[in-house]
Order: structure tokens, then sequence, then C-alpha cells
């Protein structure tokens, strides 16, 4: 259930972001969700792909400092509380997120979130027990 995601470290100037779009374009490969966030000087890039191996290649071979993180994709049910019902599960048993953002699709009456939890296969199991529904890699990464 952990999807791998890249990270790129950026510097902050224009240009930047589309430099990694277009390199990851030319080479054929989708991004599926993406994060991200800056300071003053740098930037942070967490991408979720469709051909993870062949992205970390192609940024690593064009020169951009990249690293890689195991993320959760998770089906919150598009409600009021969804999301915090959810939280609650997490909370109780002294998980802590690290950072989410959306995947850029809807699962019928559900949003999919990507998580970086400090404990993943902890979060993992709570959330399985829970009826949770966890996005296996080869969903995320394919259209």
């Amino acid at each position: 259930m952990k999807l791998e995601q890249i990270s790129v470290f950026l510097e902050n100037r224009p240009g930047g972001l589309e430099e990694v779009t277009r390199v990851l374009e030319e080479a054929s490969i989708n991004i599926r969700a993406l994060s991200l966030a800056n300071t003053s000087d740098s930037g942070l890039l967490r991408l979720i792909v469709n051909n993870v191996d062949a992205g970390k290649n192609v940024l690593k071979e064009k020169g951009f400092t990249i690293g890689t993180a195991s993320v959760v994709a998770v089906e919150i049910p598009d409600r009021v509380g969804g999301l915090n019902a959810i939280l609650k599960l997490l909370s109780a048993r002294g998980i802590t997120i690290e950072y989410m953002y959306a995947l850029g699709e809807k699962s019928g009456r559900h949003v999919i979130m990507v998580f970086r939890f400090d404990r993943t296969d902890e979060a993992i199991d709570i959330l399985t027990k829970n009826g949770i529904t966890l996005l296996p890699a080869e969903k995320v990464y394919q259209p």
C-alpha cells in the first residue's frame, strides 16, 4: 500500500518548476500528484509519477537533486467530517502526519489524499483495520 514519492529540490527562480515538468514530459512520464513548498531561496517539489524508476533516472541525468519517500494514498469520504474521522483514528494512536496533499482525482464518493506519516506501517495497520481504503501503487500510478 506504500507509494514511492520523488522529491525534487529546486532553486526558487522563474522557470525552475517548468524545467522539471518539461524533463518529465519529454520522457513520457505522467505526473499523478504533486505538492510544491518553497522558502525565499529554494523549493521542494513532491511528485507521484506513473513510472517512478524512469522519473528518478531522468531527473538525476538532467542534474536535479532528488530524494524519495514512502507515502500512502487514502480514500477520504467526500462529506463534512470525512477527513476529521480519519485524522481522529491516527491522532488517538499518536501517529504524526508530516505532510499531505491531494491526488488530482476523485474515486466515487471519495477524494484521494496522499499522506506521509512518521510511522507509516503502523498508520497503514490502523487505517486498514478501521475499514479505510488505501490505494495500491498500480492504481495510483496509472490513470
